[in-house]
């Protein structure tokens, strides 16, 4: 059974993405803000991570990029699953070390889409479903080709 941590300081947020990801038989673990997660990372890394953008103590900027820095976690997706659907706003997450990104309010589909996309195909294109490769490689993809595997 493959686990996912969701990193989302709002309690209703938290509860409906553990909801869609339990009625599919994930095991579901939950930080409220950003150093809470990075914690729980290291303690028992999940098998991908979903990330609020905009938690309290470490935005989710932060946090991937202090997960990227550690080679153990280079390799563990993470989603960001945010409110900023401004345009360019996707752009600057996926070039920020994120392997995907949800929209909020989260389609269910579309989540379990990324999931399977991200966590079936550990070494597949970082392109989130719906959307085109218009930035070429995804950044997951990126990472593996340069560092060889």
């Amino acid at each position: 059974m493959k686990t996912v941590l969701i990193a989302e300081d709002n309690p209703v947020n938290r509860e409906l993405l553990r909801e869609l990801l339990e009625i599919r038989g994930y095991t579901v673990t939950e930080a409220c803000n950003g150093q809470e997660a990075l914690v729980m990372v290291e303690q028992v890394p999940p098998d991908i991570l979903l990330l609020d953008i905009g938690m309290p103590l470490l935005d989710g900027f932060e946090v991937v990029r202090q997960l990227r820095k550690n080679p153990r976690f280079t390799s563990l997706p993470v989603v960001a699953v945010t409110a900023y659907a401004m345009q360019g706003d996707r752009e600057k997450i996926m070039t920020s070390g994120f392997d995907g990104y949800l929209s909020k309010p989260v389609n269910a589909s579309t989540l379990v889409q990324e999931l399977d996309r991200l966590i079936a195909s550990p070494n597949a294109q970082s392109v989130p479903p719906s959307q085109g490769p218009e930035n070429g490689v995804g950044t997951r993809a990126a990472r593996a080709t340069s560092k060889g595997t």
